[in-house]
């Protein structure tokens, strides 16, 4: 290897050049039989230049015992998969795709959906290679019959759909589950037309139809058993005797995408209630993420599901947590979170050094999870390191709050090599600025299914009031929420609750600060005010 540092157009960062190939080659690759069977002594691959797109991915570190069907089924979801080349010495392959647009939309997805195989994200690129051409040795021929096997069961299997309809059920539903996130898992594998979302027998459940049987089957086929996130939220996936779904109203329980003039039906802001554990998202997928092009959505409903901002005309970013791979067969789970398991410590950075706290930063975060240590940095007061109870809640904080603005400074977070947040040895001061609460009563998620669960909202202007006492009156809230400077646009109170109300900040960073500020005020008579964010409007 030469040393030189080269650009990995994935995820905008420098790598060295031990990770990726250490030379240039534009023309076909032609694979050569050596004498150890070890493929990639003999070839000559990327450096990453400003890649163009091609039909061929490079996928950078695979698990060691990496199957060529787990490669394969990387690609299946975005068109057929024509080539298949193993480095297995190198823990890469290359994975050549039937077209540019297939290699483009795969690409695209996994730049902001890392695939996680094993526990182990893997990282997928274009290739300076415009083709793979392959010889005959043991290793290839081993990965040309799984190509050709994973290929055709790809195209044949699905001919016997029983039905257009799936029947879906979310099992272990720890974290809300919305329209919005089953059309863009279920889009991966064909067109959605309608979906409907409901819940019976205490259980949630969605009716989806597709425009076609083999795309109803590749779907069950790839996704029944999965896991949306890491350990919980199960996907158990059935045909519906249905034929047809008949949808009345495009809102958050219902949506027929070949009838965009279909009304919403009446406005519920109820939807607050924490029997809602399906209440839409907005803010986490901006553009809906479906396969309805055919229909003459407008450009944010385009044809390919969840291909991100590099590519003209779509601004749909990651789900939570981040989705990987919906195909791989020996994966017990989707790929949630991006986060590796055990890895639960955030690092905030661009604080307002003048301003931040820990309690800040715990009541912030802890929207979002259970935060058990907050550190603000001595030296760089404008870094903090913030530990979630586990990794799933740290990726929710991080696709949540990253780029949000505090104290007129927008949040960067990304993921700390710490494993967890020290505490000062004793007799050593750090003037307050690390902080346990590991025992904090003010923990949302401590209960085992809390109702919390279903009211994650990404940060927005209006805040969901709750716990409310009865003498407290409209004037009474409105008057504490101007009290730190904030202008209060709306009030509402839940009309047939009034422990519950919905207030309008002025922007979304008002509404952030009141959050920070007001959460567990004491509005006197053993009332605590509870504040998060709403997913409605006033």
């Amino acid at each position: 290897m030469d040393g030189s540092v080269q650009h990995d157009i994935t995820v905008g960062t420098k790598r060295g050049s031990d990770e990726l190939f250490s030379s240039v080659s534009n023309s076909p690759y032609i694979m050569s039989t050596t004498a150890n069977g070890n493929d990639s002594k003999k070839f000559k691959g990327d450096i990453r230049g400003p890649s163009l797109p091609s039909r061929v991915i490079h996928i950078r570190r695979l698990p060691c015992d990496i199957t060529e069907a787990e490669v394969i089924s990387l690609g299946l979801p975005f068109g057929d998969v024509t080539n298949l080349l193993m480095l297995k010495a190198k823990n890469q392959a290359f994975l050549e795709m039937n077209s540019e647009e297939a290699a483009q939309n795969m690409v695209g997805y996994y730049s902001t959906v890392m695939p996680v195989i094993r526990h182990q994200p893997v990282y997928v690129q274009f290739s300076n290679h415009k083709e793979l051409k392959t010889d005959n040795s043991p290793n290839q021929e081993r990965a040309q019959a799984a190509l050709r096997a994973l290929s055709s069961s790809h195209v044949d299997m699905p001919m016997a759909a029983p039905s257009t309809v799936l029947r879906v059920v979310v099992e272990n539903l720890l974290y809300p589950v919305t329209l919005d996130a089953l059309c863009q898992i279920f889009s991966k594998f064909g067109t959605v037309l309608r979906i409907i979302i409901f819940t019976k027998n205490n259980q949630f459940q969605a009716l989806l139809q597709y425009s076609d049987g083999p795309s109803a089957q590749a779907a069950k086929l790839s996704l029944d058993g999965q896991n949306i996130y890491n350990g919980c939220c199960t996907l158990r996936i059935s045909f519906s005797k249905l034929t047809s779904l008949n949808v009345k109203y495009n809102n958050e329980k219902s949506r027929d995408f070949t009838r965009p003039d279909l009304p919403s039906g009446e406005s519920q802001p109820a939807m607050e209630h924490p029997a809602m554990a399906t209440a839409f998202t907005p803010g986490i997928i901006s553009a809906a993420p479906y396969s309805a092009g055919t229909h003459g959505f407008p450009p944010a409903f385009a044809l390919q599901p969840a291909v991100s901002y590099p590519y003209p005309g779509l601004t749909v970013p990651a789900l939570p947590g981040a989705l990987a791979s919906l195909t791989l067969p020996a994966a017990a789970r989707l790929g949630f979170p991006a986060i590796p398991a055990g890895h639960s410590v955030l690092l905030v950075s661009n604080l307002n050094p003048e301003r931040v706290t820990p309690h800040c930063l715990f009541i912030l975060f802890g929207v979002y999870g259970d935060v058990m240590r907050v550190k603000i940095l001595f030296n760089k007061k404008e870094n903090a390191l913030v530990q979630m109870s586990d990794s799933t809640q740290a990726q929710l904080a991080m696709s949540h709050l990253n780029g949000q603005r505090l104290h007129g400074k927008p949040l960067r977070i990304t993921l700390s090599k710490h494993t967890s947040v020290q505490l000062p040895r004793e007799g050593h001061e750090d003037q307050g600025l690390t902080k346990d609460y590991s025992s904090s009563p003010l923990h949302r998620f401590k209960k085992p299914g809390s109702k919390n669960y279903s009211n994650i909202f990404p940060p927005s202007a209006t805040l969901h009031l709750s716990n409310i006492p009865p003498s407290v009156v409209e004037e009474d809230l409105q008057r504490l929420f101007c009290s730190s400077g904030a202008a209060v646009k709306a009030f509402k109170f839940f009309q047939k609750d009034h422990k519950m109300a919905l207030i309008q900040m002025a922007s979304v960073e008002e509404a952030i600060e009141s959050l920070i500020q007001f959460h567990n005020h004491d509005l006197g008579e053993n009332h605590h005010l509870r504040v998060s964010f709403s997913k409605s409007s006033i």
